[in-house]
């Protein structure tokens, strides 16, 4: 059986029997980015009692003889567990690309407008009408339709750039050396941890009158109702997260497994087999990643979409409360 943690931070250093296909190894965190097959260490920083370590990779870190891998972890040659560890990784260099590309396309549009191209005249070129379909749709069919007309506006720079960078962030992984950095639980639960405290501080009075008090509710009732509201603060953004990661979790680890069985087939009935099998499983891997492709925008979509929808029903404003006490009022007068 696979561990993955034993693959997380795996150097070449290491040595042992190599299983015919290594899924696991291929999706979850590394301490190298691999680009067109050649592997670049990245810094390993980590906080132990109280002290701070900086090297330039894993294997310098054990060479130093500061520490050693124990079981595939990281330990103080002194048996002292790594307090925090800072490390660069991956899949937090796919999560800078995805901002990174984000913030270059946003900058470079600005700048376009800026000089009246897209403004007073028509946007110019392929990438900048690309860039306005996919804002016009986050603002006038997400934004706009889920907040309310005098708010939505603060809140579409937030989600067209979390709709981008998680569009660029799931698109990575089509590359065969790539990572999908959301399909990593700890990137998609900060990401949705974003939209949760946004969602928060965005919540108007009635939102949260209705989260703890419940107007017009009988008090016994609410003993119920209340902790479920609030465990609804909760559960909405961790449905986010588990949403997002599962779905790029199990898409590249089925690409993986398709591709694999191109050596499976090799190590069980031998080359011949192997080689001529391969023309299936590249015919529908090919084909998986038209799929994954339109899955990758997709959960985009609907991580930007959900979160318009919380944002918009903790802004929202609801007027019952006085429209009621105006048709009482007005009864009375009549009266």
């Amino acid at each position: 059986m696979l561990n993955p943690a034993a693959h997380a931070n795996q150097s070449d250093a290491d040595t042992g029997d190599e299983p015919v296909i290594d899924v696991m190894g291929k999706v979850v965190d590394h301490d190298y980015l691999e680009v067109l097959g050649a592997k670049i260490y990245l810094p390993k920083i980590l906080l132990v009692d109280g002290s701070w370590y900086f090297y330039s990779n894993t294997q310098s870190a054990i060479e130093s003889g500061d520490f050693q891998r124990v079981e595939g972890a990281i330990v103080r040659s002194d048996g002292a567990p790594v307090t925090l560890d800072m490390s660069i990784t991956s899949h937090l260099m796919y999560v800078w690309f995805g901002i990174i590309l984000t913030l270059f396309c946003t900058i470079w549009a600005a700048r376009r407008y800026r000089r009246g191209i897209g403004e007073s005249s028509e946007p110019k070129g392929a990438a900048h009408n690309i860039f306005e379909v996919f804002f016009v749709f986050i603002r006038d069919d997400i934004a706009k339709e889920y907040i309310s007309p005098d708010k939505y506006k603060r809140y579409v720079p937030y989600l067209f750039s979390v709709f981008m960078a998680i569009s660029f962030m799931n698109l990575f992984g089509l590359f065969p050396w790539g990572v999908s950095a959301t399909a990593d639980l700890t990137v998609t639960a900060t990401l949705a941890g974003i939209t949760f405290f946004i969602t928060q501080f965005s919540g108007s009075k009635d939102h949260w009158r209705h989260v703890f008090l419940f107007p017009g509710v009988h008090p016994l009732i609410r003993i119920i109702l209340t902790p479920v509201e609030i465990l609804g603060l909760f559960t909405k953004p961790f449905a986010l997260a588990i949403r997002l990661f599962a779905n790029m979790l199990s898409g590249k680890i089925l690409i993986v497994c398709i591709l694999g069985l191109i050596f499976i087939f090799t190590d069980i009935f031998g080359p011949m087999i192997g080689v001529g099998s391969s023309v299936v499983w590249v015919a529908l891997t090919a084909a998986l990643y038209i799929l994954k492709a339109f899955i990758a925008l997709l959960q985009a979509y609907i991580f930007t979409l959900l979160s318009a929808v919380f944002i918009g029903m903790a802004a929202e404003e609801h007027h019952h409360e006085e429209h009621d006490t105006s048709v009482a009022t007005a009864t009375e007068v009549k009266t």
